[in-house]
């Protein structure tokens, strides 16, 4: 986001929560999801502060406090694979290899056209269908290589 644009975003989002300092954290959310890169620029987090008049040094120990929030930019679609101890026992090692091979990119990295970040996460409560992915929020489970490349096509075309 450019500067104007930062501020304008900025400004909206603050005023949806009507400038309340204690709606930090869905702020510091919908600006993420807002950001069109998954993440929250240093620009963003000193606007946020400038304009609900708090330390930029409490609005930074949140951003990087939670690991909801994301410093870095990261693909339009963030596919967490779930690496607690059911999902562990399932086989979400072997889920991790088949995204990384449709993907062509390792844990951690995003693809070269932006869309998919591939990272691990902790339990997210998919267990009834172990080993679990989650999409930006929606879970998936019982996946075969099929599955997992039918999924990505579909958010390819989204």
């Amino acid at each position: 986001m450019n500067g104007t644009h930062l501020v304008t975003k900025v400004n909206s989002i603050i005023e949806k929560y009507n400038g309340s300092q204690e709606r930090l954290i869905q702020i510091l959310l919908d600006l993420q999801k807002e950001s069109g890169q998954n993440y929250l620029s240093e620009d963003c987090i000193k606007e946020v502060s400038r304009i609900l008049d708090m330390p930029i040094s409490k609005v930074f120990e949140v951003a990087t406090f939670y690991s909801m929030f994301n410093r870095e930019p990261k693909g339009k679609y963030i596919i967490e694979v779930c690496k607690s101890a059911p999902c562990h026992v399932t086989g979400s090692k072997n889920v991790s290899k088949m995204f990384e091979e449709a993907l062509n990119i390792k844990m951690g990295e995003t693809t070269s056209d932006n869309i998919f970040t591939l990272q691990y996460s902790s339990c997210f409560g998919g267990c009834d269908v172990s080993p679990a992915v989650k999409i930006n929020e929606k879970i998936y489970g019982n996946l075969t290589m099929e599955k997992i490349n039918e999924i990505i096509d579909m958010y390819r075309r989204k």
